[in-house]
């Protein structure tokens, strides 16, 4: 989990990389050939937010819209408590 954090802790894409394939060979160094290979696979996509400008990784790294979504539905429901149908539970759903 370090190993991983330390990715994407990293200044700037570039480093970032670096680091990545420091992790990939520390690994496999550990003789976890399956876990470098998801890593060494995954990091590009992974590092896809630092193509934007600075400022804006922190949302875009962490921003999940399911979890977003669902997190919102369980915010409503606690607050309405019970529903008596099953179309008063449909009618949270934000509108598109």
């Amino acid at each position: 989990m370090a190993m991983l954090k330390a990715i994407h802790a990293q200044e700037d894409r570039q480093a970032a990389l670096k680091k990545g394939a420091e992790v990939v060979a520390k690994l496999r160094e550990m003789k976890l050939a399956q876990a470098a290979k998801v890593v060494e696979e995954g990091l590009s996509e992974t590092l896809s937010y630092m193509a934007y400008p600075r400022e804006h990784w922190i949302r875009i790294r962490t921003n999940n819209p399911l979890e977003r979504i669902m997190r919102e539905i369980r915010r409503r429901t606690r607050v309405v408590g019970a529903f008596p149908d099953g179309n008063s539970a449909l009618s949270l759903n934000p509108p598109n």
